[in-house]
């Protein structure tokens, strides 16, 4: 899942941006307003988490850019204003959570949970797929009650795809929920993947829809893959 972190503070820009990749999202991090609302015309998001204290234009500018431009991508403002009438403010202006700094990583991958989970419609933190399901919070893939594992890249692009299964992503959409801005993507990095996720979850899960994508199907029949037992968490 890819995030748009807004920060303009060096320290905890980089302290955050770096425990958001430990938790598998991918992070764009841009440090002033006006570039924030420049990105988010071109790039989708899952999430927005924005600082209100920022330079060229403040968080509640962006706030209300966004939303005028039908943006409806969820933002957690992440910031030091802790007076009431601010947090106010933030969630009339559009915002759909307000953490206060300084702020426990735990509960701010809870809150993300939360509203990447309402924004998507889904109940809880389980997708499940056929006989697949993944655990978002726990970072755990089972298949026939099994556990499945996973590299870190796999477990994005299974992610992705069980999001929204039955439905044909493009390499380029693909490549997107993979890698942020300035990673290096080799020309055969999803084939790469898809063909080592195959071989764990069944040749017949992710099917090829040729000159469009792929997509992962709810028909288990053909799956043939062997699980790991020992398997929990995504390597990195």
């Amino acid at each position: 899942m890819r995030v748009l972190l807004v920060e303009d503070d060096l320290m905890i820009g980089e302290s955050l941006s770096e425990a958001l990749q430990d938790e598998t999202y991918i992070v764009d991090w841009v440090k002033d307003g006006r570039q924030a609302i420049l990105t988010l015309k071109v790039q989708p998001y899952e999430i927005i988490l924005l600082d209100l204290g920022l330079p060229e234009i403040d968080g509640m500018g962006v706030l209300t850019a966004i939303r005028d431009a039908k943006i409806d991508t969820p933002v957690l403002i992440i910031t030091a204003r802790d007076d009431i009438k601010d947090r106010i403010a933030g969630l009339d202006s559009g915002a759909d959570d307000y953490v206060v700094k300084p702020f426990e990583l735990g509960e701010v991958f809870a809150r993300m949970r939360v509203l990447i989970r309402r924004a998507q419609g889904k109940a809880d933190n389980h997708l499940t797929v056929g006989n697949l399901s993944l655990d978002t919070t726990n970072k755990r893939v089972m298949m026939n009650a099994a556990p499945i594992d996973l590299t870190a890249k796999e477990y994005m692009l299974l992610t992705k795809f069980m999001l929204s299964p039955e439905k044909v992503m493009s390499k380029t959409e693909l490549e997107d929920s993979l890698y942020g801005w300035g990673g290096e993507v080799e020309s055969n990095a999803v084939e790469f993947l898809i063909h080592s996720l195959r071989k764990k979850l069944g040749q017949a899960r992710i099917k090829n829809v040729r000159g469009l994508g792929w997509y992962i199907s709810n028909n288990t029949a053909n799956s043939n893959a062997t699980s790991n037992s020992d398997a929990n968490h995504p390597k990195a």
